[in-house]
């Protein structure tokens, strides 16, 4: 079964696409051959017994003989260099590059297998070199174009779209320096938010560096878990969006009191203080490990079945701003697909990324079990969820659960090995029997589609295209530093700065997960 939206299989865009470049090559290789019989024509010297309508004539038979092993040769060259799949992520310069060597590969190898099997070529080296010249120029600004009317068409759309004013205006992120945080900042800042970030900074300012001298940005370094903070952070405040948390089965088994205490009590106290300041709206970050194990899709509404501690802490949260909301106070739970991708404090310790990196740095990839279903999403869109949340009328959004993703991007374990590998040849893919995961889920995403009308910008393929790059590049020197992983961190680096204060409420906490969890 091959993976959806990879390069395997062509969607109707995709088509379209292909046929939109087939278009372009045939014209412009009737051009070129137009213009070398022109130039024949009006410049050259024409002897008197040479009839020009046979010129003419013969010039269009080279055309039909041209065309079509042309067009085959670059679309087959066009299609292997990612064109119509994992290429429409690369940007500017580096597209104009990528399709002047793809053109350029496909004229060189026509050109050969026109002299090696007629011992001559088909068409003039003139009209040939004109046609070269003509698809390149032509699909370089078809490309760029489209991506310069794309970028037009969003920034028009923003610009109709209500900007945020009066409630909502001042957010307050927790944990905005993190994975999503850092992605989500300039989206804010952008949309003319004044946003305030509360975050320990464990990993210091470098994730947020791109936006920290922002006239709109205020940030207050601090423990979540500290009332205190909490508080001085609120003054002001009519959204909140809480992103703090020990993420992922690996981190949260580590210091379980630690996990309980951040994942829930924090969690709690942070809501009570945001509704008893004013706060209306309150976005919270769940995560799709609720639903644990199961074999139909699911929605919002299904059961609710959490295998790991991560998820059991997410689900008691989410139970308990439900019962702090009221007709003042609208939390909001956005349950995250497994995210991949690049961000201001990018994360290898999640799949697709992880899978990436070990097959362009070790030539290896291993898939544990490999039959697990999971939803995912790009870190850029699980962002622009939230500011799309955070842009809609209250009463849109207030006391929902959306599930952040997109249908096509449920995959098994093992597919996205297999598009890795498609991006990687030479990796070796290795797929153990051993299931260390029991999670596997398919979820769908039609709630948030069809109330937000959001949909995805990034594909699994794109992702795997930008961590490839990424390391290729030198952005990322070594995947491994405990900096790019969260249990890592934790054990290495997080020091006294994240211990357990066992109090009380913490023991409160995990017996009401146990029960809510068992019962």
């Amino acid at each position: 079964m091959a993976p959806r939206g990879s390069s395997r299989t062509l969607t109707p865009g995709q088509i379209a696409r292909m046929i939109a470049d087939a278009i372009m090559i045939q014209f412009a290789l009737l051009s070129a051959i137009a213009v070398r019989f022109l130039w024949f024509v009006a410049f050259e010297r024409v002897p008197l017994n040479v009839d020009v309508g046979a010129q003419l004539r013969h010039d269009l038979t080279t055309y039909l003989e041209s065309a079509w092993p042309l067009t085959i040769i670059c679309l087959s060259v066009f299609y292997l260099s990612g064109f119509y799949t994992y290429g429409r992520a690369y940007q500017g310069k580096y597209k104009a590059l990528i399709v002047f060597q793809a053109v350029t590969q496909s004229y060189l190898i026509f050109a050969f297998l026109s002299y090696f099997g007629r011992g001559s070529l088909s068409i003039s080296r003139t009209a040939l070199v004109l046609a070269w010249l003509f698809s390149v120029a032509l699909l370089v600004a078809s490309r760029l174009w489209s991506q310069l009317w794309h970028r037009m068409v969003h920034r028009e759309r923003e610009a109709l779209r209500v900007q945020p004013s009066g409630e909502g205006r001042h957010v307050l992120v927790i944990g905005g320096a993190g994975y999503i945080g850092s992605a989500l900042l300039p989206k804010l800042l952008d949309r003319g938010y004044h946003v305030r970030v509360l975050d320990l900074l464990v990993y210091g300012t470098d994730p947020i560096a791109h936006v920290i001298d922002h006239p709109n940005l205020e940030v207050v370094q601090g423990d979540f878990r500290h009332v205190d903070k909490v508080v001085e952070s609120m003054h002001g405040i009519d959204s909140v969006v809480h992103l703090g948390a020990i993420v992922g089965d690996p981190a949260c088994d580590l210091n379980e009191d630690l996990t309980v205490e951040v994942n829930l009590t924090a969690t709690r106290m942070i809501a009570q203080v945001a509704k008893g300041w004013g706060a209306k709206r309150f976005v919270f970050a769940s995560t799709c490990s609720v639903y644990g194990a199961g074999d139909e899709v699911l929605d919002e509404r299904s059961q609710l079945n959490p295998v790991s501690l991560y998820g059991r802490t997410k689900l008691v949260a989410e139970k308990v701003l439900r019962r702090l909301a009221d007709d003042t106070f609208s939390p909001t739970i956005v349950r995250f697909a497994t995210i991949y991708g690049l961000s201001g404090r990018t994360r290898f310790d999640l799949v697709v990324n992880l899978l990436a990196a070990k097959a362009k740095t070790e030539g290896k990839i291993t898939v544990f079990g490999g039959e697990q279903w999971r939803p995912f999403v790009h870190v850029d869109d699980a962002a622009h969820a939230v500011q799309m949340i955070l842009d809609a009328p209250r009463e849109v959004v207030g006391n929902q659960v959306f599930n952040v993703g997109s249908d096509e991007q449920n995959y098994k374990i093992r597919e996205i090995g297999e598009l890795v590998s498609q991006y990687v040849p030479t990796a070796e893919l290795i797929v153990s029997d051993e299931a260390t995961d029991l999670r596997n889920y398919r979820v769908s995403f039609a709630k948030i589609r069809h109330v937000l009308d959001f949909h995805p910008q990034w594909t699994v393929e794109q992702g795997i295209q930008q961590v490839l790059e990424a390391i290729a590049s030198g952005q990322v020197k070594d995947y491994r530093d405990a900096i790019y992983s969260n249990v890592k961190f934790l054990r290495e680096a997080a020091g006294d700065r994240l211990t357990p204060t066992k109090d009380d409420l913490v023991k409160e906490l995990a017996l009401e997960s146990a029960r809510h969890t068992t019962g």
